[in-house]
């Protein structure tokens, strides 16, 4: 039997959750590095948004070559984890167990997260905007040049938030649905929507089938993500803040991850940014503070307690399937 049984399932989840916490993300031939660079150079032969047409039949041959792209490499490599695991099943269970491990911890980030945020905090404490400007910029797309304190906290906040839901929930909610081929699916399917998921003439149609699907899927484990900030914070602010402020931001799942978390901890975010040197004005999310090194902290810590909080309820779920699987 390919899929593993809940007990084993559950096991297998902490197994790569601690994985993650105690080695990190590869520092070389990480596997998402070369999924990225694949999906340059497909991208670079099949997306051709300057050719001369743009008639409707043009927009919908774009957006068919983005949906096999996404194919190629999202449903390919999630086939053959199956088949491997399959292969695996065959030699001993174990070996299995172990793969289905090694998948859940290759697609999580709860780690890196972390490493790459707090050193933000760290130099807004010490008032070192250069070193702060520098590490946001690697972790968000918006320009980072000229913003002071407030705007990169408000940036460091907002990724922690959401990235708390793309690289560590999503995946641990696939996981214990669909074990390693489905969290490969996903983890995959986000990693298109980041490259991919823009609204720019280079990506509106090829990209759409990518941020569709990335919004499909992320649609359950979005909502348990803002529930669960919302019980781990200021609950009432935070369920305030994401009914009244979640449906107009433009990501339908960004929206209730970020409104959630930043009224569980207490701090305003959204409002205006600059991104590749234009002006976007940004519906607000949370209330409260103003940014600070201080709200990144929390964020953070927001997002630890949130993925024990997880694991708790799926290890203590397990002694409560066996209870009813025996009064049944």
């Amino acid at each position: 039997m390919i899929m593993l049984s809940w007990p084993a399932c559950v096991a297998a989840a902490l197994a790569g959750v601690l994985l993650d916490r105690w080695l990190g993300e590869p520092r070389r031939w990480h596997p998402l590095v070369g999924f990225g660079r694949l999906a340059t150079a497909l991208a670079d032969r099949l997306n051709h948004p300057n050719r001369p047409s743009h008639s409707e039949r043009s927009a919908l041959r774009q957006r068919l070559a983005g949906l096999l792209a996404w194919a190629l490499l999202v449903l390919v490599p999630a086939a053959i984890a199956w088949w491997l695991i399959a292969l695996a099943q065959a030699v001993h269970p174990a070996l299995a167990w172990a793969l289905h491990a090694s998948a859940l911890y290759a697609a999580l980030g709860s780690r890196s997260l972390a490493q790459h945020i707090a050193p933000i905090a760290d130099a807004l404490t010490r008032d070192d905007l250069p070193a702060a400007r520098e590490l946001t910029a690697r972790i968000v797309s918006r320009d980072t040049e000229d913003a002071d304190a407030e705007a990169l906290a408000r940036a460091a906040c907002e990724s922690a938030l959401e990235n708390g839901n793309d690289a560590i929930f999503g995946a641990l909610f696939w996981f214990l649905v669909g074990g390693a081929p489905a969290v490969i699916m996903f983890r995959l399917a986000n990693t298109l929507d980041a490259m991919w998921g823009y609204r720019t003439p280079r990506w509106l149609m090829f990209g759409w089938a990518a941020a569709r699907i990335d919004d499909l899927l992320n649609l359950v484990p979005a909502r348990l993500t803002a529930l669960s900030y919302a019980l781990l914070g200021t609950t009432a602010q935070a369920l305030r803040c994401w009914r009244t402020q979640a449906r107009a931001w433009s990501s339908p799942n960004a929206g209730p991850v970020m409104a959630a978390g930043a009224g569980a901890v207490g701090v305003a975010l959204g409002g205006g940014a600059r991104y590749h040197g234009e002006w976007e004005e940004r519906p607000p999310l949370g209330t409260g503070d103003t940014p600070a090194a201080r709200h990144v902290h929390a964020c953070l810590r927001l997002v630890q307690r949130t993925l024990w909080l997880w694991l708790g309820l799926a290890m203590l779920s397990v002694p409560l399937a066996a209870l009813l699987g025996h009064a049944s």
